[in-house]
């Protein structure tokens, strides 16, 4: 029973964590976006020190029950391990710790963090490794679903679906998700629990504490046999059958080793119980009240699912549009929220979740080395619209802090720079005047190309000071493959 709990728990956490960064109507994230504020790497970075208290105080009690419920990597690994189970059973053996390498990644782990070397750090966050598996391996998937049902939906003159647009926003971030994925594969399908043993840094921080856990399962010496269907069932490779000990820095309160014990000398109870001679009746009751307490878990967990219809959105031309190229700025653009391109590189972990929910593709990973993974700004399919704040909604990790609609329309991120060699007006006299037309901010004002006539072109002026960097103009600029008029980010956010 104990294991039928923990298994469904896991996938419930799993399933939901994964629509997190699949679903694109926001309805989702409104309801479940306090799954991606519980995962610890995050929390430690916001400083989220209720939610860090909790964790730990969580691991003390069950153990590593974080690791094989709330972590979606961790549970993505045993999916793996379940499937190559059916090719092999029995296939496991005890291992010795490699505290070498678990300790040193988590130290080069921390240094790293504290250096800000944020590529290290990104690389091996489990819940950002599995946001960017997420979103870059199962939504293209899911969308194209989602776009079979928009057609057929269309056909019978419903708009219960929508079409999404698919597109490889970072190849590099592809790359590494695609490689992650198949590392984790392997792995997992021979040697089960490995990476989160051996490499995960979150899990050398948990097992610190795991080893002092008050509910583990427990080896009676009498009723052991030494068969050895424990060990050869065991993913963390941590019990030692011979000393017929276990290592409980290393479980993950799978409960396996118990199921196929089939003489019951495994037991998932209090370790404050040392004498050896448990009885049958006992150990049934300490099963049954380790399954009651993490039945409390999902207490405030519950399932909803509401399909969100929006307009559909049409080209409405037939002309081929040459898709627009992103400038070479200065200065990187981030979010409303960020605060500052320090403050983003100092928390983000690149889990891809804001890029997931923004609705008007501006969001995307960063390619450059030192920010790698990091989402930032860039107005090629869309502009980051004054009344949408999500992506500040969903950060859990305090790199986009949490900001009103209000708040959105007077923070500056950037200003806007206006080319005039590439502006149609001042190349062949067109009128246009798309980017003051646009500019949710009234920071672009225009001025006639000859002052004595006022039927001549007309070129753009941009005030600085109301621009808030939106994009909006550079969006909507004529001017292909290179908008004349486009953002330079500010490396500090400040308030207009």
């Amino acid at each position: 029973m104990l294991k039928k709990i923990r298994r469904v728990l896991a996938v419930v956490f799993f399933l939901l964590i994964t629509l997190l960064f699949l679903d694109f109507t926001g309805t989702i994230q409104s309801l479940f976006g306090w799954m991606a504020k519980i995962q610890f790497l995050p929390s430690v970075l916001a400083l989220n020190f209720v939610v860090i208290a909790l964790l730990i105080a969580l691991t003390i009690i069950f153990g590593r029950i974080y690791c094989s419920i709330i972590c979606p990597l961790g549970v993505l690994q045993d999916l793996f391990a379940w499937f190559g189970k059916k090719q092999k059973k029995n296939r496991y053996s005890y291992s010795k710790a490699k505290n070498w390498l678990r300790y040193g990644v988590l130290g080069l782990f921390i240094i790293a963090i504290v250096a800000g070397i944020v590529s290290f750090v990104a690389l091996l966050a489990p819940y950002s490794s599995y946001g960017r598996i997420a979103q870059n391996l199962f939504a293209p998937v899911y969308y194209s679903f989602n776009n079979i049902l928009a057609y057929f939906a269309e056909r019978v003159e419903s708009y219960a679906f929508y079409s999404k647009e698919i597109w490889i926003k970072s190849i590099p971030t592809f790359v590494i998700a695609i490689t992650t994925f198949i590392l984790l594969l392997i792995l997992a399908w021979r040697n089960g629990r490995t990476y989160c043993n051996t490499i995960c840094p979150v899990g050398t921080i948990l097992g610190c504490f795991a080893r002092f856990s008050i509910f583990k399962p427990i080896i009676d010496k009498d009723k052991c046999v030494n068969c050895s269907l424990c060990v050869k069932n065991c993913k963390s490779s941590c019990i030692d059958i011979k000393e017929h000990k276990i290592d409980y820095s290393r479980c993950v309160a799978c409960g396996d080793c118990i199921t196929v014990c089939n003489k019951a000398a495994l037991t998932y109870s209090s370790s404050c119980k040392k004498n050896q001679k448990t009885k049958v009746a006992e150990g049934s009751s300490a099963v049954d009240d380790g399954r009651r307490k993490m039945m409390a878990i999902a207490g405030a967990l519950t399932t909803a699912s509401i399909l969100k219809a929006q307009d559909k959105i049409v080209d409405g031309g037939l002309e081929l549009i040459v898709e627009k190229q992103e400038p070479e700025r200065e200065k990187k653009i981030v979010p409303p929220g960020a605060k500052s391109l320090k403050n983003m590189v100092s928390h983000c972990t690149g889990c891809q979740l804001c890029v997931s929910v923004c609705p008007n593709n501006v969001l995307k990973p960063s390619n450059e080395i030192m920010t790698l993974m990091q989402p930032r700004s860039s107005y090629e399919k869309g502009y980051c619209r004054p009344e949408c704040t999500k992506c500040s909604e969903v950060c859990p990790a305090g790199a986009i802090v949490k900001i009103t609609k209000e708040e959105k329309s007077s923070i500056q991120i950037g200003h806007a720079v206006w080319d005039s060699s590439l502006c149609l007006p001042m190349i062949n006299g067109t009128h246009c005047g798309n980017c003051a037309r646009h500019c949710p901010a009234g920071a672009i004002e225009m001025i006639n190309i000859d002052p004595t006539d006022d039927s001549s072109p007309k070129f753009p002026v941009v005030n600085e000071e109301r621009c808030i960097g939106c994009g909006a103009c550079e969006y909507v600029c004529p001017s292909r493959p290179n908008s004349a008029i486009y953002v330079e980010g500010h490396e500090v956010h400040r308030v207009i």
